[in-house]
């Protein structure tokens, strides 16, 4: 089944040469369902982020068509203009439409007071909005964390340092269809300054840990009555992604570990070790399959 796309978003041509199927604005009459899903696409590297997340949602084998929009409030400074004018919509534009799922990434904010932000109340109308337009929300990371704190009123925590590397999980909640075909102990990236406590989550009937990590704490929490699903790291990032950020953060001179568990031998000049495919491809898949059909 297709992914369809807008012509000539450059994602397109990568995906197309990993033989995944995609359509540019058409669509075929095949009589089967087409799920629609939006993406706020709130990273600095939007193009990387879009092929990530189309990698993953063609992994469902379903007829879907992707909308990226972007905040306004802010215009961010690592991607080039014209990209966002061809391939974005505004809130403004989609408001008015029904979606069968949202997800809302991370940014690179994490360290500012969520009022500080400075598209936070843009952010709160399009969350607001999706309580009623769309069947279920997927949250990613400072995502997951600007949820948590709207809808629930849980706060972030800062570490002393950076969540950066790779990490087993257990399965907390085994009923939940985001698990399926997960066993313990699966890996998953992370890359944050701040987290979530559990015990604060715990406060809220509403919502279930379905998944935490010992050393990476809170991993995945879901308000099932809500179709809400919010994900502290990053089952979307490509083999290679960790290994941009840590040679980016060493090359402006930051204070930065080598990410746990993610480079063979714990060297950094050895290739990473891409553990957590499968699982990016699992959770994604039972997202579109259980939640948005």
């Amino acid at each position: 089944m297709p992914i369809i796309t807008k012509k000539g978003l450059p994602a397109n041509k990568i995906l197309k040469e990993e033989k995944i199927q995609i359509l540019e604005d058409l669509m075929d009459d095949d009589g089967s369902k087409l799920i629609e899903i939006a993406i706020l696409n709130l990273m600095p590297l939007k193009e990387d982020t879009e092929l990530q997340l189309l990698r993953k949602l063609s992994t469902a084998e379903k007829k879907i068509k992707v909308t990226f929009f972007n905040v306004i409030s802010y215009i961010g400074k690592n991607t080039n203009p014209e990209h966002m004018e061809k391939f974005y919509s505004t809130f403004e534009q989609i408001k008015d439409k029904k979606f069968d799922g949202l997800i809302i990434t991370g940014a690179p904010v994490e360290q500012m007071k969520f009022e500080d932000v400075l598209y936070w109340d843009e952010l709160t109308r399009i969350i607001d909005w999706s309580k009623t337009n769309v069947k279920s929300t997927l949250y990613i990371c400072w995502g997951a964390q600007a949820g948590l704190y709207y809808n629930y009123g849980i706060n972030k925590v800062l570490m002393d340092k950076k969540m950066f590397g790779v990490f087993e999980h257990k399965i907390d909640d085994e009923s939940s269809n985001l698990m399926k075909s997960f066993q313990n102990g699966f890996k998953a990236p992370h890359s944050r300054h701040t987290t979530i406590q559990k015990n604060e989550i715990e406060k809220h009937s509403e919502l279930t840990v379905v998944s935490e990590s010992d050393d990476a704490g809170v991993f995945i929490v879901e308000d099932k009555k809500a179709h809400q699903i919010y994900v502290t790291g990053h089952l979307e990032y490509a083999n290679n992604t960790l290994d941009k950020e840590y040679k980016r953060d060493l090359s402006k001179g930051l204070d930065i570990n080598i990410p746990e568990n993610y480079y063979k031998d714990n060297n950094p000049n050895n290739e990473p070790i891409y553990s957590w495919k499968e699982n990016g491809d699992k959770m994604y898949s039972n997202w579109v399959n259980y939640y948005l059909m």
